[in-house]
């Protein structure tokens, strides 16, 4: 079920279309991410769906009905550019952004001891904004966007500034989250942390969705029928009615084969020819990652 719909919605400035008829759908209780090169229109669309700005066309849907200023009580959202008053303590300020979202004094700080404990960040509840680092002040926007429990988070470049343990530790907040019912839109360039995370994606290239749909249907749109497979032999000599051998290493496990099938040659035909060789070890497709397919949209115009 949808929780969230733009639909055909259309945003020009001075000399420059930011959107032009964007729709997407976004699922409850799932992340969604929103990929796009700089400048194709995504923090455009993600202001929009905050009730920031307003489109010139087009409509914003959420839980079933047109988005309001009155929504954004329901919506936790990250920005990409950080926004904490330097010189304001640690702790003072992030119960003033809970409070802000409508929580009680006794709810916020109650929330926020137990999360401040669990990103072990307790030691800087006194200190100021200033003293902190970039990745220490993410942490702190991040727990005030998540502690009032909205039903639709909206995280922009969620790991900028954290090294790689605490980039691990907030994917795994946003998984649970999610898994706790929250619906998500994650925008980043990081392809790596979108086929980790992504339910679905929409790609937004030159103000136009030209690419949307579940990480998994998107992946096997693009798959060019390469395999990769072990098998117990010496070698393998290519079939040219079957297949030819992109590549192959004798390691101590066998001999490591990435194969390409010709067209209409499914893998059970692969499969037995290569079972002819040796014993097979292991035997899989490799699906090309977000990271080409985002190239190859984005280079190629490919839909």
């Amino acid at each position: 079920m949808s929780f969230l719909e733009v639909k055909e919605v259309s945003k020009q400035y001075v000399g420059h279309l930011a959107l032009d008829r964007v729709s997407i759908s976004v699922d409850e209780g799932r992340i969604f991410g929103l990929l796009g090169p700089n400048g194709a229109g995504k923090t455009t669309l993600i202001r929009i769906i905050n009730a920031i700005t307003m489109p010139d066309s087009g409509e914003v849907l959420i839980d079933g009905h047109r988005l309001t200023l009155a929504d954004t009580s329901v919506i936790g959202y990250l920005p990409e550019e950080r926004g904490l008053y330097k010189k304001m303590k640690v702790g003072e300020q992030a119960l003033y952004l809970c409070r802000l979202k409508g929580m009680s004094k006794a709810d916020a700080l109650r929330g926020l001891r137990h999360w401040f404990e669990r990103f072990e960040i307790q030691g800087w509840w006194d200190k100021k904004v200033e003293e902190l680092s970039k990745g220490m002040a993410q942490k702190v926007q991040f727990i005030t966007t998540v502690l009032h429990r909205p039903r639709l988070l909206i995280f922009d470049e969620p790991f900028s500034g954290f090294d790689p343990v605490n980039a691990e530790l907030l994917k795994r907040e946003i998984l649970k989250l999610r898994d706790e019912g929250a619906t998500i839109i994650f925008s980043t360039h990081n392809m790596d942390s979108v086929e980790r995370l992504c339910d679905d994606i929409a790609l937004i290239n030159h103000a136009k969705v030209v690419l949307s749909g579940p990480i998994s249907d998107i992946r096997a749109r693009y798959r060019e029928h390469i395999y990769r497979a072990v098998v117990s032999a010496k070698s393998v000599a290519p079939d040219p009615a079957l297949f030819s051998v992109l590549s192959s290493e004798s390691k101590a496990d066998g001999l490591h084969l990435s194969v390409k099938v010709n067209e209409g040659t499914d893998a059970n035909s692969l499969l037995t020819s290569l079972m002819a060789c040796g014993e097979i070890v292991s035997f899989e497709e490799t699906l090309p990652s977000m990271n080409d397919i985002f190239i190859r949209t984005v280079s190629g115009g490919e839909a």
